[in-house]
């Protein structure tokens, strides 16, 4: 039912360039090139990375060359204690791979011959001056961030009392509205019309906004307005765990909408399960207070209460005992 609302398919895969890596967070990682230029045009494909293990024995059985090998001083100490002759040949095993890139720790220098074999053929080797660990664990969590899931939704999505609610309709059915208003009323606009949305673990989805589009919102009749000149620092965020779908629909007659709220309805994003509040609209209805009911009620089952099934147990055990029936009958 949600397709419609994708503006670029339900997966987006990225690949990042050597050379951003590099040029972007050689602060931060403290690199250095041990390569030439030219080498850093290789691709990292994914977020894994890998100590290279047997290959530096000439074993290429389940060597994970797709990921970014990370050379600490144990390889290093032990490349350098090889003779010659099976230096030479294990780097050229290990680089007629196409590894994306080799990153040695702890401020070591790689031997001689790997860097000749490397610039050959064109695997750029790095280096930094962290420790082994402390660079795969930052490297790893920048990567996983990097290669996250993520997809764009049209749609708006707002912080409600604490909680992201993503409101999602067809064009021009009064979602960017719905949120202005909320924002009127102390709640805080993430992003408008284009919902950037990143998997983070297993089930939680983080939307923000486009980059070029910002607090900026699109009001019908009115045009673009800059919600943070409008309202301030605290009328803003920059991103939101996303907890709750909204789908805003024209009301129909022939169509029956849920009136209990007892079977909770859910929506599946980049394979996270959110749950979904379908709304109806006819002239008059007041979606602000409906919103933040929606994030209150939210809140409350997160608590362990559900209202409408607590309601329905109670009807039940009044019409076991016969009261409600009695009541009924007088």
């Amino acid at each position: 039912m949600l397709k419609s609302f994708f503006t670029d398919g339900t997966l987006m895969k990225k690949t990042l360039k050597v050379s951003q890596f590099y040029s972007q967070q050689k602060e931060r990682f403290q690199l250095s090139l041990y390569t030439q230029e030219r080498t850093l045009e290789s691709l990292i494909v994914n977020h894994e990375v890998s100590r290279p293990g047997l290959i530096l024995c000439g074993f290429t059985k389940k060597f994970a060359y797709d990921r970014t090998l990370i050379f600490g001083e144990t390889e290093i100490v032990y490349l350098e204690n090889l003779p010659q002759k099976e230096l030479s040949t294990y780097i050229e095993t290990m680089c007629s791979f196409d590894i994306p890139c080799i990153v040695v720790s702890k401020g070591l220098k790689p031997p001689k011959r790997m860097v000749e074999v490397a610039n050959r053929r064109r695997i750029p080797v790095l280096g930094t001056t962290l420790g082994t660990q402390e660079f795969s664990r930052k490297l790893t969590g920048f990567l996983e961030q990097y290669f996250a899931p993520h997809t764009f939704v049209h749609g708006s999505l707002a912080d409600v009392y604490g909680v992201g609610v993503m409101y999602l309709g067809a064009s021009g059915i009064g979602k960017s509205e719905c949120v202005l208003d909320l924002v009127e009323r102390g709640h805080r606009l993430v992003c408008d019309d284009v919902v950037h949305i990143t998997r983070v673990g297993e089930n939680t989805l983080v939307g923000m906004a486009d980059e070029k589009f910002g607090n900026h919102m699109e009001i019908r009749g009115l045009g673009i307005i800059d919600i943070f000149r409008l309202f301030g620092i605290r009328a803003v965020r920059s991103r939101k765990r996303i907890e709750v779908v909204v789908e805003l629909v024209h009301w129909e007659e022939n169509v029956a909408f849920d009136r209990t709220g007892l079977a909770d309805r859910t929506t599946e994003i980049l394979g996270a399960e959110l749950p979904l509040v379908q709304v109806p609209l006819v002239p008059g209805k007041n979606i602000t207070v409906i919103s933040e009911v929606i994030a209150m009620n939210y809140l409350l089952k997160l608590k362990g209460y559900h209202s409408a099934k607590e309601f329905n147990r109670r009807l039940l055990e009044e019409m076991g005992q016969g009261s409600y029936i009695d009541e009924l009958s007088e």
